[in-house]
């Protein structure tokens, strides 16, 4: 008898911010990541073409409200419902997009997940 292992849902992961990547509300209601251009490469940018030590990267509407909602504590699954809630329509096709979204956000190492619920 084969041991059946449960399969993983990725809406079951509950992400939360990497510390390392400080973030601040602008007065655009939009979420502002600072990133800092660290290694070899950037330090020879830095020093001979003068490019700056610190890269801001502004949210637009739906990834503001995404990363407000990542609190450690909520699902992928529970955020999109809040996301189908604000948006709507507009967030179609909901799941796809979230989905797409949090792996660009971990792939940049912008957010690690917690164990699951």
């Amino acid at each position: 008898m084969k041991n059946k292992k449960k399969q993983e849902n990725y809406l079951d992961y509950i992400p939360k911010h990497n510390e390392l990547f400080p973030y601040c509300k602008k007065e655009n209601n939009r979420i502002e990541v600072t990133v800092q251009n660290k290694g070899l490469v950037n330090r020879v940018a830095q020093l001979i073409f003068r490019r700056p030590k610190f890269s801001k990267i502004e949210l637009d509407d739906f990834g503001s409200f995404v990363w407000e909602q990542i609190d450690g504590k909520k699902s992928i699954y529970e955020i999109c419902g809040l996301i189908k809630e604000q948006f709507g329509k507009d967030a179609e096709p909901l799941y796809e997009r979230a989905s797409t979204y949090f792996q660009i956000l971990r792939r940049n190492s912008f957010i690690v997940y917690m164990n699951k619920k």
